[in-house]
């Protein structure tokens, strides 16, 4: 009796080949529940008060001589020998008057808008890894090609609403100029917004320049339709090195989105203590809200939380830990205090797309999203604590959004849904396999995994006893030949092809 049930089920997984990978429609997601809240208000209060105490007393250095020109006119005590700024409640709070608690991020294709604040949450690809890994290929330093692959990959699927800043970096290209390449792949390969890096002015603004251009807009109307947004890292504890502001101050200038994010790992660059941690990262994040409000007020900007734990036997970092988990529930509360949207991370300190890799990301995917994060970043492919960018980690990655994303459906109770008539056909002791009600809902009414084999342990040795990451990877190559290259208008991609000519003449050797 077993026989012909194994061949039945191999003969089902090898007759999927041509089928198209299963996954779910494009959709805007919305997260219908309360955020959870680990801290009381009054201990909220207490970690605002903490914050303002360290921006009153001991001050931000800032290493940018523009940076502190536009502190001090605005009545900050800038010490210009030790380039450290100290601002006081005041300022802070007349910088939140003039954010925004929601806005949107188009690109070339409206239909991919982000939508950041309130309830809403996106998912990007992983960013700024130098290495690259697939389970054939191995390990290997970070190129365009791949770079390319990766882009398509989040093209192809629904769940990934928007790319990061450079998904791994492409080295064998001029590293003064090879953020044109990217941002002409993310550009031509998708339709979607995309990170770009603000290590600078000159990044920063080719990024503006070239989605403005894919728009068929100016810089001008560009300014007041945001496309793009970017990352500022603090250096912590308490520095924002000159490259960071300038960035910074170019994006708000132009009115592009600013993510300020604080690299607080406890035990390392902020006090062991999670409240200690949450009190740096509160005071370097608003500091950073304040700079983009002195540049243009009302310009679009983020609170930004990366706040985990180093092992404190190697001073390596972790992530995925209950530590890093709370911190993401925490600072979404402390995100709403202020009324700014919100950015968090999953992340994994796993070498590999195994069991580690997958258990540390979804805890801190929870986090995230009961934290109510907006902008869930490095949500797809992270691996080795972030120094790589994995295929296989991405398949997994997408499987665990999809799943995150039904599970953030909410329940439907009505009539039909009761079910009460079909309760009433089914005598005691039957099934409810043939009955209308099923017939009329099996194909829809369950989430359809494409990573998950639920087939017997027989039927799956038979058709080749492969684990999750092997799966992952015929997915990612699947995946990869299904892509298809969303289309430009043939004038538009000639007038990115002479931008990114015109600016490496211009940069040649030097800063960009």
């Amino acid at each position: 009796m077993n026989e012909p049930r194994r061949k039945r089920g191999a003969e089902r997984t090898s007759n999927r080949g041509p089928a198209p990978i299963p996954q779910l429609p494009q959709r805007r997601v919305t997260n219908p529940y309360p955020p959870m809240a680990l801290l009381s208000p009054e201990q909220i209060e207490a970690i605002h008060q903490a914050s303002m105490h360290i921006l009153e007393n001991f001050g931000i250095e800032v290493m940018s001589p523009r940076a502190l020109s536009l502190f001090e006119k605005a009545g900050a005590v800038v010490d210009h020998a030790s380039a450290n700024v100290r601002i006081d409640r005041g300022m802070v709070d007349e910088a939140l008057k003039t954010t925004r608690s929601s806005y949107t991020l188009t690109p070339r294709n409206p239909a991919n808008t982000i939508h950041l604040g309130g309830n809403t949450i996106n998912f990007t690809l992983v960013a700024g890894p130098p290495n690259v890994h697939d389970m054939e290929r191995g390990r290997r330093a970070g190129n365009l090609k791949d770079y390319s692959d990766l882009t398509r990959l989040a093209q192809h699927f629904n769940c990934i609403h928007m790319l990061g800043n450079q998904v791994c970096a492409p080295v064998e290209l001029p590293a003064n100029s090879r953020h044109l390449d990217t941002y002409f792949t993310n550009l031509t390969l998708t339709d979607k917004s995309f990170h770009v890096s603000a290590i600078g002015r000159g990044r920063a603004l080719d990024g503006i320049e070239m989605m403005a251009i894919a728009r068929g807009l100016t810089v001008d109307q560009l300014r007041d339709d945001p496309g793009i947004a970017t990352i500022i890292s603090v250096n912590s504890p308490r520095r924002f090195d000159e490259m960071m502001a300038e960035g910074l101050m170019t994006m708000a200038e132009f009115g592009q989105s600013v993510a300020v994010t604080p690299f607080t790992l406890m035990g390392a660059m902020s006090p062991v203590t999670l409240a200690g941690a949450l009190a740096q990262q509160n005071a370097e994040a608003l500091f950073g809200v304040v700079l983009t409000q002195l540049v243009r007020s009302g310009a679009p900007v983020m609170y930004g939380a990366f706040t985990s734990n180093v092992d404190m036997k190697s001073g390596a970092p972790a992530f995925g830990t209950p530590e890093n988990t709370k911190a993401n529930i925490a600072s979404g509360q402390l995100a709403r205090r202020y009324g700014l949207p919100y950015r968090t991370t999953p992340g994994s300190a796993s070498n590999a797309a195994d069991a580690q890799g997958a258990y540390e990301t979804l805890m801190a995917l929870w986090g995230a999203v009961l934290g109510h994060g907006n902008l869930v970043y490095h949500a797809a492919g992270w691996q080795e604590g972030g120094l790589t960018a994995s295929f296989e980690k991405f398949i997994i990655d997408v499987e665990m959004i999809q799943h995150m994303m039904e599970f953030l459906r909410p329940i439907v109770v009505d009539e039909a849904e009761l079910a009460v008539e079909a309760l009433g056909a089914v005598p005691t002791g039957g099934h409810f396999f043939g009955e209308p009600h099923t017939l009329e809902r099996y194909a829809t009414a369950f989430y359809q995994p494409m990573l998950s084999n639920w087939q017997n342990f027989e039927a799956w040795q038979e058709a080749g006893s492969l684990d999750a990451t092997a799966r992952a990877t015929r997915l990612w190559k699947k995946a990869l030949e299904d892509y298809v290259e969303p289309a430009m208008d043939i004038a538009v991609r000639e007038a990115l092809e002479a931008y990114v000519v015109r600016r490496k003449e211009a940069i040649g050797q030097g800063d960009p």
